[in-house]
């Protein structure tokens, strides 16, 4: 309720149409005062929200006053990538030539970061398993075996640099993750354009991570989930995909206790105990587009996605439980056996013939690349 007397006309004053006649002097400073104060709250509130937002998305929460430079470019978070993009839309482009791009330039999309922003690791440090504290049992990793060389490389440390540039049993390789597309997979570095190391680009096709060779003339821009090249000299050009796991560090380890596993000594100021995409994960949307969609199963339904030079399919996880753990199949004449793990929730593919590849995905990102797929049922 108004008070009562003078002042009372003042409280209710209308900043547009009142007569200053009827009002004392006073009256009408202070009216102009909350007048003024309205219209910046009506203003400046939203601008600093975004800003706010912009800054979250770039410095990651990193409470560090004096972190190095590079720790600007974070992962983006769930919920403010639409600041992200309005921010950044043209940055990362014109760092790359698209001129001969085999999809669509219009769907290649910033993801917020520019080029090297997610900071692929190079010269990744690795520890024992007894060292890994930092790793809880259900910590899911991608394990790669090369020989009698084996590693562990947690997606906690992988939401956070995306690439891992390794040479493993002497032989190169690149383990890729991207968590928009929950998707795993390791290439052989050495490609048609000769051996490559591979950084993150900032850019985007359908919600998936553009990769870039570093030390091209000029350099080119590969796809993960397509596994080939889409830019520059590379365009066209396969990645060989490499055998790999998505399980969990229990399940790793139980089966591989002499493991190598990545080490958090990075040389990157990185808050790894937090999942910066925990909030994307919770719900059913995506945070850019892939086309095209289909419905045969929930947009983020993880699956094995095997493929041969004429043939794709996908293995839904919701396929296997506890009356369906191994599966004997063929794929394009191509004998390949997977095994579901309860405990872990997690498939692997224990015998493949050769010409067999894999990788790991949400269902989106494997139809929006593989529109011809099979799906097993």
């Amino acid at each position: 309720m108004a008070a009562k007397g003078d002042n009372s006309r003042t409280d209710a004053l209308d900043c547009d149409s009142a007569p200053t006649d009827e009002i004392h002097k006073p009256s009408i400073i202070r009216a102009f005062g909350q007048c003024i104060s309205h219209s910046l709250v009506g203003w400046i509130v939203p601008f600093a929200v975004v800003l706010l937002v912009i800054s979250n998305v770039y410095v990651g929460r990193n409470k560090k006053l004096d972190r190095p430079r590079d720790s600007v470019a974070s992962p983006i978070e769930f919920g403010n990538i639409a600041h992200a993009q309005s921010a950044s839309r043209q940055r990362g482009f014109s760092a790359f030539d698209l001129s001969n791009a085999t999809v669509p330039r219009n769907e290649i999309l910033s993801g917020g970061p520019p080029k090297d922003g997610i900071p692929a690791l190079t010269k990744p440090r690795f520890i024992g398993a007894r060292d890994a504290t930092y790793l809880a049992p259900n910590d899911r990793v991608i394990g790669f075996v090369h020989g009698q060389d084996v590693r562990a490389y947690p997606l906690k440390i992988l939401n956070y640099h995306e690439v891992v540039n390794d040479r493993v049993g002497g032989m190169p390789v690149a383990i890729t993750y991207c968590p928009l597309c929950d998707s795993a997979a390791a290439f052989d570095r050495r490609t048609e354009l000769g051996e490559r190391e591979f950084g993150v680009s900032g850019l985007l096709y359908n919600s998936n991570v553009i990769m870039f060779d570093r030390g091209g003339r000029p350099e080119s821009l590969w796809s993960q989930v397509k596994a080939e090249g889409i830019a520059g000299p590379g365009a066209r050009k396969s990645l060989k995909s490499l055998p790999i796991e998505l399980t969990t560090w229990h399940n790793w380890r139980s089966r591989y206790p002499h493991t190598k596993v990545l080490s958090p000594q990075t040389g990157h100021p990185r808050d790894y105990q937090r999942d910066p995409y925990a909030g994307y994960f919770q719900q059913p949307g995506l945070m850019f587009p892939a086309r095209p969609a289909s419905d045969r199963l929930p947009m983020k339904e993880q699956v094995l996605g095997v493929w041969t030079n004429t043939t794709a399919r996908a293995y839904p996880l919701s396929a296997f439980g506890r009356e369906r753990r191994r599966v004997e199949d063929q794929i394009d004449g191509k004998k390949i056996v997977i095994e579901y793990t309860p405990k872990s929730r997690s498939l692997r593919v224990v015998e493949a013939d050769d010409s067999v590849q894999w990788m790991y995905s949400l269902w989106f990102a494997w139809y929006a690349f593989h529109p011809e797929t099979e799906v097993f049922k």
